[in-house]
């Protein structure tokens, strides 16, 4: 089963595989405006622990079996610890020090990590066009996640005359991996890792029922980091936040994730975690208007790059079959052109005249 945004599906087809990274993208500003009132731990616990019952109940009245025995559990614990524990930590710890639209960007870079983790465990084929794209979104990560200085002295030049030992000085490191975008990139790493866990835990449980699961037990550490790191977790909060994490929980959480997982247990990972291009593209819109998020120009030009990468993934196996299309139309219109087919020779009528006869 392959995902993409074909125009031979069904219009609800293309809106229910569309809904997950539109959801994701809206809450991802949602969280951003609570943030400044509350800790990141408290809400990250808060989004996704009491989503995770509702998933459960939901599995429940549908009537979707619950996990049974010690392998459908063990998978479900680990899920939950990489998929939401990891995830959602790094995720509103680093949305704290970036934008909501860049946040995006670096979150959804994680298609690239599915599809060499795809081909390593599941042989899924990455192609020609696919090793374009991950070579192109390496390049807009480090636009968007480098200091701009080092981006700056490499594409000037300026590298070769410098020492780089102080830029690669414990300092240094220390301050990128501080950085909101790092810890977006530890976020987007970690999800990417839960992406491809969902066939193994689906070998055992139902994929409903397991997500539901995974994000309740997974949001449970949030809470107890919560309680023994951070303070006044929710004094400042008004009611436009609750709502806000309200949205997040159920329409960012719930439904975004049953839907995403279902399909991640039913076909290829690396076409569908790669529609995840359109979630910063979300992200960026509404967080521009409700926000005012502005980028840097290099910050810009690395979510584009970023942007198209995802695009060479996703669209690896297709691509190939346009420049064979492509070529089939040239021929044709050579054909065309020439009144006839280019492997038959054309025949021209050549009236041959007597040269002395002409003379007489």
């Amino acid at each position: 089963m392959q995902f993409s945004l074909a125009n031979t599906q069904p219009l609800p087809d293309r809106l229910f595989l569309i809904a997950p990274f539109f959801l994701w993208g809206t809450a991802m500003v949602a969280m951003k405006g609570v943030l400044p009132h509350t800790s990141p731990l408290f809400m990250g616990g808060l989004r996704i622990a009491p989503a995770g019952l509702l998933l459960i109940i939901a599995a429940w009245v549908m009537g979707k079996a619950q996990p049974k025995g010690c392998r459908a559990w063990l998978w479900i614990v680990l899920f939950a610890l990489v998929d939401v524990t990891l995830f959602q930590g790094f995720l509103a710890l680093g949305l704290s020090n970036t934008s909501a639209g860049l946040g995006s960007v670096m979150i959804d870079s994680q298609p690239l990590a599915v599809a060499l983790l795809a081909l390593v465990l599941y042989g899924e084929r990455i192609g020609l066009w696919g090793w374009l794209g991950l070579g192109i979104g390496i390049v807009g990560i480090s636009c968007i996640g480098l200091p701009e200085t080092w981006i700056v002295q490499i594409t000037t030049g300026e590298w070769l005359h410098q020492n780089w030992r102080p830029l690669l000085s414990w300092h240094y490191v220390s301050q990128i991996s501080q950085s909101g975008e790092f810890l977006m990139l530890l976020a987007a790493l970690s999800m990417a890792v839960g992406t491809v866990m969902i066939r193994q835990v689906c070998r055992y449980a139902d994929p409903i029922s397991a997500t539901g699961w995974h994000m309740f037990l997974g949001g449970l550490p949030l809470f107890l980091g919560s309680g023994r790191w951070e303070a006044e977790q929710w004094v400042h909060l008004t009611g436009s936040d609750w709502l806000s994490i309200a949205y997040a929980a159920i329409f960012g959480s719930a439904i975004a994730y049953g839907l995403f997982f279902y399909f991640a247990s039913q076909g290829n990972l690396t076409s569908l975690s790669s529609l995840t291009f359109l979630t910063p593209v979300f992200a960026l819109t509404f967080g521009n208007l409700f926000l005012e998020e502005v980028l840097s120009p290099v910050q810009t030009f690395g979510v584009c790059l970023t942007l198209v990468s995802i695009f060479f993934v996703n669209q690896r196996e297709q691509l190939p079959q346009v420049k064979q299309l492509l070529s089939t139309l040239d021929i044709q219109t050579r054909r065309s052109i020439l009144g006839s087919p280019s492997s038959e020779v054309a025949e021209i009528p050549v009236e041959v005249v007597d040269a002395k006869n002409r003379l007489k």
